[in-house]
């Protein structure tokens, strides 16, 4: 019952301030507010007792747990209030920092996402966020275990259902070709799209692109990190531990829309992002959020032709 009245309550006061926005944005603004108001039950523990007590439980998909969830544990263990974590399968290196984490989610669900004991939830009209800080992901994985002669580069594509239907943000074999071709010259270019079996599941489906086989015969001089994972020099526990490890020294990257653009925005350095459609475009995601994960410069391109001419005034080199 109170839980009805509460998003009553929330749903009117949205509607009188942001009124004009469509109703499939507006319940945004009623989760930032309900996250808000919860953090309010919490000031006494956080700012006045702070002793470990925070458990931290999150099942929800991969960008927002690195875009809010993460940052928001890795707060309460700088301000000492962080007992324990509760995650995905292959996400305890994403918590290195925890002091006890437990792997113990599957599958990844769209509901997990909506969270509200903490300080934001997916998309917001406000992203000054309390409670949150920047995880020292590049300083804690660097090694000099992944190191070539030429600077690296990062591109990580992925081919996924998105909204229940087909792909919309992927960079085709043409992109590529496109991409590689203006970069090699320059970069050892390492190119990412996890296969199904190395990541935790969620709600979307991933298709087959053929990348791999065209690479292998079109650049092969591009490193595949699928090839990296089964030498696996650096010893990672799972995919995810070994992303973070090279990322770490990448200093450029490629991405695209949702997780994949998600982490590499999180490794400082730069961050090319083709988004067609999503609510970030709304709510500025690329020119607010994104940039705090790890003070990254983030570009973002709304068309394919848009990322390579980022590519051509970012990244190639006169």
């Amino acid at each position: 019952m109170f839980e009805k009245i509460l998003n009553k309550f929330l749903s009117l006061i949205v509607l009188l301030r942001h009124g004009r926005m469509t109703p499939d944005v507006r319940y945004y603004y009623r989760h930032t507010y309900r996250c808000q108001l919860t953090q309010l039950k919490y000031i006494f523990r956080d700012y006045v007792i702070k002793k470990p007590y925070k458990e931290i439980e999150f099942q929800g998909e991969f960008a927002p747990e690195l875009e809010f969830t993460i940052p928001f544990a890795y707060w309460h263990f700088k301000n000492g209030t962080l007992k324990s974590t509760k995650a995905a399968l292959f996400t305890k290196e994403m918590y290195f920092f925890s002091p006890h984490h437990e792997e113990v989610f599957d599958v990844r669900t769209n509901e997990g996402n909506y969270n509200f004991e903490l300080p934001r939830v997916l998309y917001s009209q406000d992203y000054d966020m309390a409670k949150w800080l920047e995880v020292p992901y590049k300083e804690h994985f660097k090694n000099d275990v992944y190191v070539y002669d030429k600077p690296m580069l990062m591109i990580a594509n992925r081919y996924n259902m998105e909204w229940g239907g087909a792909p919309i943000s992927f960079y085709s074999i043409e992109d590529l070709d496109f991409m590689i071709s203006h970069l090699k010259k320059d970069y050892t270019i390492l190119y990412n799209r996890p296969r199904p079996q190395n990541i935790t599941n969620d709600t979307s489906d991933i298709y087959e692109l053929n990348d791999y086989e065209w690479l292998a015969e079109t650049h092969p001089e591009v490193v595949l990190m699928e090839d990296l994972y089964k030498e696996n020099k650096i010893k990672a526990r799972n995919y995810n531990h070994f992303q973070l490890s090279v990322y770490a020294n990448c200093e450029k990257f490629i991405s695209i829309h949702g997780g994949t653009a998600a982490l590499a925005s999180c490794f400082k350095g730069s961050n090319i992002i083709l988004s067609k459609k999503g609510p970030e475009h709304h709510f500025g995601c690329f020119k607010t959020l994104f940039p705090k994960l790890s003070g990254a410069t983030i570009y973002h391109a709304k068309t394919n032709e848009e990322a390579r001419d980022f590519v051509l005034k970012h990244y190639v080199k006169s």
